[in-house]
């Protein structure tokens, strides 16, 4: 899609907004989002952005640069430089997936936008750390169950699991970590180790997508449930007694359903 300088803001030449998309769900968007997407110039979009959001960016220019396991349509060094190049003369969009200050570099594109001279603007997103296990009724605390959570990257940098997912199961928090299906027996053993095989643990794919699935287990059983269930990429691990708030409500809702049976 081609841009049209007609609708472009003078004002926001050489301006770069960086862009929370939300967890999948078009709906899940801001309206600042949406406004910010109406005024840009080009857009720069990632691989878990929803193709729908696209359409609110009706006069700018496309352009996917998204990264998967094993596949780059651009190398980060690129994206900087994209936005750069562009950014000197349009408003530029980086649209990503859920926060971008999240596990998102979305700090790093805006530093470096900065330092070459770029003006730079954030929109936050509706996180999938929380919005994905709420969309299944998990909720991240509970009165009762949980009093604090960790937010964890399965994967570092390195390509090696967090040593934050150790330190988080020593505590009685709710862990929940991104990017972290390929470090799933890594992390079972971790939790195992702490004495913590029988604690509830989901894992959600795509969430808040159509094509949403997920599995409830516990640690010592989780593995057999992924497999069962072809559980993979992109997914987010839940682990914690807030698990069991799912089954708690379904159980509530049915119990007045019954009730209400004998009432009627």
């Amino acid at each position: 899609m081609t841009k049209n300088t007609k609708h472009t803001n003078a004002s926001n030449l050489g301006l770069l907004t960086v862009i929370g998309a939300g967890p999948g769900d078009p709906d899940l968007i801001t309206l600042k989002a949406i406004k910010a997407l109406q005024a840009a110039d080009v857009v720069l979009y990632d691989a878990l952005v929803n193709p729908e959001l696209l359409g609110y960016a009706e006069h700018a220019e496309l352009i996917f640069v998204g990264k998967r396991k094993g596949c780059y349509a651009y190398q980060q060094e690129q994206i900087n430089e994209l936005i750069v190049q562009r950014g000197k003369s349009q408003h530029v969009i980086r649209l990503k997936g859920g926060d971008p200050f999240i596990f998102g570099r979305g700090a790093e594109e805006m530093e470096y936008a900065a330092k070459h001279g770029l003006h730079v603007a954030m929109v936050p997103g509706i996180s999938s750390s929380v919005a994905v296990p709420a969309s299944q009724n998990i909720p991240v605390t509970k009165r009762g169950a949980a009093e604090s959570f960790w937010v964890i990257t399965g994967t570092t940098k390195e390509h090696k699991l967090s040593s934050d997912v150790a330190l988080a199961a020593k505590s009685n928090a709710t862990v929940v970590i991104l990017m972290g299906m390929s470090k799933l027996p890594a992390i079972v053993a971790l939790f195992e180790k702490e004495g913590k095989a029988e604690t509830p643990i989901a894992i959600i794919q795509n969430g808040t997508r159509e094509n949403e699935k997920i599995g409830i287990a516990t640690i010592s059983t989780i593995q057999s449930e992924v497999e069962k269930q072809n559980l993979t990429n992109p997914a987010i691990i839940i682990i914690g007694e807030v698990v069991n708030h799912r089954k708690a409500l379904a159980s509530a809702i049915e119990s007045y359903k019954q009730v209400d049976e004998v009432r009627d």
